[in-house]
């Protein structure tokens, strides 16, 4: 059997099929998983729709009902379902996904129950190692059952309540699921395809077949290209919005109605303000986590509505817990992915979407001017290095600063990579530099007050790291 190791990250595991890892190696990482969840009622097993999903996901389960485990088959389904159906039967869950990456790749992203992340730091990593060094583990006298269940239509009620669109302006809504798992979610929160009644929506569908092969484009709506189709069907059909989501709909991209990318910081403004007047509301006082790159003008105008701003670093395994500790009502990531206390602190696409769909539906304006009011900032986007060694790189980077750093003219934090800040004087900036936690990619990100000071210092940090694409 390959070592697990060898595709262990951050938040999860991920990996090439079958050059790095298969159905054996499911086998026994189900047999882990038991290990340590040893007392647990039943396992909560899903997968999307990529190729190896079936054979990891019955191999996974038959590992772990070899152990004694009961196992609970969610078959084919999004990851913010497993999210709910861990949270809402208090069960772990193991769930085969590789979310955005090519479709060669799977990878599994574990929690115990109540959708709590395990990540690197909080048991990942002792299951994994615990998994590589028993390949033959024997099977229990008494395997545990493997049943299937259907739990996308409480999924769909559940949002349902939890966001009400009922009351909205008639919107028609692009939609790119990128034959990822978003089709199916839509259609069931957004749509009818469970038996919910119809919302004041009109779908135009793209690509709503899960296929793992990804015939039309990578769903992976954070590299602009992957948008082309989605912007071009706003603009034809007269939409009023499009949503893209990623392979396994966790998360959601927005476009507006003349088919223009929305910052996904800018999402989390709205979504954010929403859910802090709705805490006010009910007397209580408000905190909402953001990660390291998220635009200034979240915490900015968090602050300002009254609630409390809370920076963190990248990542699910992160998020959540930092959630958990200060009660937070919302959590938003630069990277599309949103998180809400009310759903067991988890992140789900179409959440995030419905929360922009009742901004938009509940006032006239269109989505285009919305953005603007949160876009006060030049950004960069994400620009993706391949390098060698990238503590070197950010070493390079560091040591250019730390002169500015020394008589007070930056500040430099190691939170997640690197920050250099410049916002305590003009022209105000900030840049940062961290490696991937999924991918071989150093990322950046810039923020300034105007365009041509965030192209110099963009410009300035990638020719320190590499050339840049």
């Amino acid at each position: 059997m390959r070592p697990l190791s060898a595709i262990l990250k951050t938040n999860d595991l991920r990996g090439a099929v079958p050059e790095q890892w298969g159905p054996d190696e499911a086998r026994v990482l189900g047999a882990a998983i038991a290990h340590a969840m040893a007392g647990a009622e039943a396992l909560l097993v899903g997968h999307d729709m990529r190729v190896s999903g079936p054979e990891l996901a019955q191999a996974l389960a038959d590992g772990a009902a070899g152990q004694g485990l009961d196992v609970i088959d969610l078959g084919q389904v999004s990851t913010d379902t497993m999210y709910y159906a861990s949270g809402a039967k208090t069960l772990p869950g193991a769930m085969l996904t590789a979310s955005h990456n090519p479709s060669g790749d799977n990878g599994l992203k574990l929690m115990r129950p109540k959708a709590k992340p395990i990540g690197l730091e909080t048991g990942l990593k002792e299951i994994v190692a615990w998994a590589d060094a028993h390949p033959d583990r024997p099977r229990a006298a008494q395997p545990g059952a493997i049943k299937q269940i259907d739990v996308l239509p409480e999924f769909a009620a559940f949002a349902r309540r939890a966001v009400d669109l009922s009351a909205i302006r008639p919107l028609r809504v692009a939609v790119d699921a990128g034959n990822g798992m978003g089709g199916v979610v839509a259609e069931a929160v957004l749509g009818t395809a469970v038996g919910l009644p119809p919302l004041p929506l009109t779908l135009v569908p793209l690509f709503f077949e899960p296929d793992g092969t990804f015939p039309n484009h990578l769903a992976n709506p954070i590299d602009p290209a992957n948008l082309v189709d989605l912007r071009r069907a706003v603009v034809e059909s007269g939409a009023d919005l499009g949503l893209a989501f990623d392979g396994d709909a966790d998360r959601c991209f927005v476009v507006d109605e003349r088919g223009q990318p929305v910052s996904p910081s800018v999402i989390g403004v709205i979504i954010a303000l929403r859910e802090v007047a709705r805490e006010q509301a009910q007397g209580r006082p408000a905190v909402v986590i953001h990660n390291a790159i998220t635009s200034q003008v979240l915490p900015e105008l968090v602050r300002a509505s009254g609630a409390e701003p809370v920076r963190t670093r990248v990542g699910h395994a992160v998020i959540k817990p930092a959630m958990a500790a200060r009660d937070a009502v919302f959590g938003a990531e630069h990277s599309g992915h949103f998180y809400f206390r009310d759903f067991f602190y988890a992140d789900s696409g179409v959440l995030s979407a419905a929360h922009v769909l009742a901004a938009l539906g509940s006032q006239g304006l269109p989505l285009s001017r919305l953005a603007e009011v949160y876009s006060p900032y030049a950004a960069s986007g994400e620009v993706n290095f391949r390098v060698d060694d990238p503590a070197h790189s950010i070493q390079k980077v560091q040591a250019v600063y730390a002169a500015d750093a020394a008589n007070g003219t930056v500040t430099l934090d190691s939170l997640d990579g690197l920050t250099v800040n410049h916002w305590g004087s003009a022209p105000r900036w900030w840049a940062n530099v961290r490696p991937s936690n999924t991918e071989a990619l150093l990322r950046l990100n810039v923020e300034a007050e105007d365009r041509d000071v965030m192209i110099k210092v963009r410009d300035g940090i990638a020719g320190l790291v590499s050339e840049w694409r």
